[in-house]
């Protein structure tokens, strides 16, 4: 079984440096597999917590050379809650790469623990006769302080449902959730030791981009937090 490694978020930061200097990403340090991703950027600010920045997946299998590098920039850049990260972010940015595995269907809507598994969500919009699905990572829940119906109807809410939640009917006419087991690691900061220097252009490094600047190709993907 893969599991996320140092390397994997190395390459993560190397593809949005090679971005801001409009070059390609140095070959990963990692061996090609398949698995479902998410990229996480947090940002340290005034020594205290980081703070997400942003956050992209997909819950489909992406080879992680490809996937890590595209959902690199997509959750740096385009994630619709936060603004393009700019490149004088980068001394402050914590990256997590986080592996999707062990999917289990659970047996009921509450078959999972807070903390340890994340959930994927699917049911039938009753005010639309649509599907809708959504779906937190493991530490959602547990940060957000939710017990487990609070984060099932938080993630109704994700999904797009704004109707009436009524738990006796609605939950357990709702397709029960998928449990998620992930291997991850974060890194910070990216000019520390354990990472490759690379330089980015100063005049990169003090510009203001209002808008971001860079447009990406549109994708399908899940949005953690």
């Amino acid at each position: 079984m893969v599991s996320a490694n140092k390397e994997m978020v190395v390459y993560c930061f190397d593809a949005l440096v090679a971005h801001y200097n409009s070059e390609e990403a140095p070959p990963p340090a990692f061996d090609a597999g398949q698995h479902p991703l998410f990229v996480t950027w947090k940002k340290e600010l005034n020594g205290g917590e980081p703070r997400l920045r942003g956050c992209i997946g997909t819950l489909e299998a992406h080879c992680l050379i490809n996937g890590l590098r595209d959902y690199a920039l997509t959750s740096a850049l385009r994630d619709r809650r936060f603004p393009p990260i700019q490149a004088k972010e980068l001394p402050y940015l914590e990256c997590t790469v986080s592996l999707l595995t062990d999917y289990e269907a659970a047996n009921h809507y509450l078959d999972w623990e807070v903390g340890k598994h994340g959930i994927i969500i699917e049911f039938n919009d009753p005010d639309y006769n649509t599907r809708r699905s959504a779906t937190y990572l493991p530490e959602v829940a547990a940060n957000e302080g939710w017990q487990k119906i609070e984060a099932i109807d938080s993630l109704i809410r994700k999904a797009g449902y704004n109707g009436p939640i009524i738990c006796k009917s609605f939950h357990h006419h709702s397709v029960p959730p998928y449990k998620i087991k992930i291997y991850r690691l974060s890194l910070s900061p990216y000019g520390g030791a354990t990472a490759r220097r690379r330089r980015v252009d100063r005049e990169k490094m003090e510009a203001e981009e209002g808008d971001g600047g860079v447009r990406l190709g549109d994708a399908v993907y899940g949005v953690c937090g």
